[in-house]
């Protein structure tokens, strides 16, 4: 019998993140590791009325792929993802991986191909996305290997999941309604403001934000949610920043990263670990060295880094930057193969200005 959270997590993604309607064309995206989430989320998108295709992966198809591929089949765009990219009504995609460092020994230039090579899937999909046409949804299925890297076992890992996305098991969609609304006063009060400025433990960093747009991440796209971000300009960025956690990227786990930047761009990029993976990346295209969002988490309740990035760029407290594509609908004009999040933890010694006003201090918003 399935987990009554998983019947709960289902309703939420289809009634409230993408909310079908009769008559729309849904791509149910996932892997043999997330069948019970992913078969429930199939039922329930009948019941509204839609259409689900179901897209299911195997264990181990993308090792094999990097393993046995020529480049050019690296490079290989099928026509039906395009396809169902350009004519789907939305897409439910369900991250569950049997084995998070099956591709930790692939050479950084084979995915740098296979990135370049998706670029156009990517900005098609948030073109889409930015003109209402295509809505979308990812979340995570509990499983031993993301528990793992977790640190936790299996049954406190699903907890963990189950408690961000649902932390009102017998209301969720009026949970996050609520969360909308919270957030929406922030998003408001940022409206109109130009430039930030972020301090905190080998961390000084300004940005321009003027004719930007802020978003508020209220579980639509993402669930669990909880963040607030915008794209800044593109040649605003400038100074220095490290990131507290460690970032993760195709399997491999890079510590101490920094960055310094000039006119927008990544001009120097060090790590403790992994540092010409960073690089290597970071060199994927004209856009992978700038910034195409920043953020701040909002979730309280995730407290701790999992190392799944779904999670930890909601951390309360904290604020995240992804290198490479920003999404349209902030006014970001930055267009790259790759969108990498990195984090950092502003609980101790951090603020946030905006316009030399303080909005952030120690991870907690100060206005009244």
């Amino acid at each position: 019998m399935n987990d009554p959270r998983i019947v709960k997590l289902a309703e939420l993604l289809v009634c409230y993140s993408v909310k079908i309607k009769p008559g729309d064309k849904v791509l149910v995206n996932g892997t043999t590791e997330t069948a019970p989430l992913l078969k429930e989320v199939y039922a329930q998108v009948l019941r509204a009325g839609g259409h689900p295709l179901p897209l299911v992966s195997l264990p181990e198809t993308e090792e094999i792929m990097y393993r046995c591929g020529t480049d050019q089949q690296l490079a290989f765009i099928h026509p039906p993802t395009k396809l169902g990219i350009e004519t789907y009504d939305a897409t439910i995609s369900i991250s569950g991986a049997d084995n998070t460092k099956s591709l930790s020994a692939v050479d950084p230039a084979r995915v740098v191909i296979r990135n370049q090579a998706r670029r156009e899937i990517m900005d098609l999909f948030m073109q889409r996305s930015a003109a209402g046409e295509l809505r979308w949804v990812g979340t995570l299925f509990p499983t031993n290997a993301y528990a793992q890297d977790a640190e936790l076992s299996l049954r406190d890992f699903e907890d963990f999941v189950f408690s961000a996305c649902l932390p009102d098991l017998d209301d969720p969609i009026g949970y996050w309604e609520r969360k909308s609304a919270d957030q929406q006063r922030i998003v408001d009060w940022l409206r109109g403001r130009r430039r930030i400025r972020v301090t905190g433990p080998d961390t000084d960093l300004t940005l321009e934000v003027a004719d930007r747009l802020f978003i508020n991440c209220d579980g639509r796209h993402n669930m669990p949610d909880g963040e607030i971000f915008t794209g800044p300009v593109e040649e605003s960025v400038n100074g220095t920043v490290r990131f507290s956690y460690p970032a993760i990227y195709q399997g491999r786990e890079l510590t101490g990263v920094q960055l310094t930047f000039k006119d927008g761009k990544a001009i120097a990029a060090r790590a403790d670990k992994n540092e010409e993976f960073l690089n290597k990346i970071l060199d994927t295209d004209a856009g992978s060295r700038y910034v195409g969002e920043f953020a701040i988490g909002t979730n309280e309740g995730i407290r701790r880094f999992t190392k799944q990035i779904l999670f930890d760029e909601k951390i309360a407290g904290s604020f995240h930057m992804a290198l490479g594509a920003g999404y349209p609908e902030t006014g970001s004009l930055n267009r790259s193969a790759i969108h990498w999040d990195l984090i950092c933890d502003l609980r101790r010694g951090g603020e946030i200005r905006v316009d030399d006003v303080l909005l952030y201090k120690d991870g907690r918003f100060t206005l009244d």
